[in-house]
């Protein structure tokens, strides 16, 4: 079993190996190894278009994990305190539904939404602000942001949950006993229990979103992520730049998501106030 487990393993990381090995190759062509070299993560650095394609990632995918987490914290509370058990099973449901829905379904589905609310949107835009250029809406950042919040949220709403599922109900219950208000309570008790799944959550949304390809392609527009100019690049050949940008990618969410699974394991100590919440 453990030969079988290590030839499983070889299986799905010797190709990420063969990406990061090639990626410090010194010659033109990905698979022709010509010594060491680390010039293609400065040419990478220097290449104007990758650096666009990283900042617009980075924007998507940190305003992606911001929205998430917001609106998926408030959902789990939301969820948590439904009494009726099978209203709470429908909401479960309907959260697991958002992952296992595929990729490419979410993609043209927030696709044709867009569309059919730009067509209605725009000749309203039009007769509002008249002459020859008015605003118009059309798919670009937002609707990229839109889209993948769809599928982020439902993560952030598990972690919480999952964190809300540990905590000692009557620690909420003595706050409220100490005439604590529900913003209170929220702010003095359930923050700072809930705080490092939150984070984790975030972080989460944040991997899921600058790595994804399917959904974005879907509904980017005119910008292009760091995912899409991958794809747009290989079509000419893969050359050891491509290899060090996964790289960098591969590290980072391995990064980010190692400290979302060491904040999801975490135990905060609870210590009682030294007064009562306002």
């Amino acid at each position: 079993m453990r030969i079988y487990a290590a030839l499983i393993y070889l299986f799905l990381y010797f190709p990420i190996g063969l990406i990061v090995f090639f990626s410090f190759n010194a010659g033109r062509y990905a698979m022709d190894w010509q010594g060491f070299s680390m010039q293609w993560y400065l040419a990478a650095w220097n290449n104007p278009f990758v650096m666009q394609s990283l900042k617009t990632s980075l924007i998507t995918a940190g305003s992606t994990a911001v929205i998430s987490v917001i609106i998926g914290t408030a959902a789990a509370l939301g969820i948590e305190r439904i009494r009726n058990a099978a209203a709470r099973q429908i909401f479960d449901g309907l959260i697991y539904l958002a992952i296992i829905v595929p990729s490419i379904v979410i993609g043209i589905s927030t696709l044709i939404a867009c569309v059919s609310m730009f067509n209605l949107l725009n000749p309203v835009l039009a007769a509002i602000f008249g002459g020859e250029r008015p605003p118009r809406l059309q798919l670009g950042i937002w609707t990229i942001i839109a889209s993948h919040v769809l599928f982020n949220l439902a993560v952030v709403v598990l972690v919480v949950r999952a964190r809300l599922a540990t905590l000692d109900k009557n620690l909420v219950e003595a706050a409220q006993d100490l005439y604590a208000t529900p913003l209170g309570v929220f702010r003095q008790v359930l923050l700072p229990l809930l705080l490092p799944s939150i984070i984790a959550g975030g972080l989460l949304a944040f991997t899921f979103s600058l790595e994804d390809y399917i959904i974005t392609s879907f509904v980017a527009g005119p910008y292009s992520t760091l995912p899409i100019y991958m794809f747009a690049s290989i079509r000419r050949g893969i050359t050891p730049e491509i290899n060090a940008i996964g790289t960098v990618i591969l590290f980072s969410s391995f990064t980010l998501l190692i400290l979302a699974q060491w904040l999801m394991r975490r135990r905060e100590v609870v210590t009682v106030p030294a007064k009562a919440p306002a």
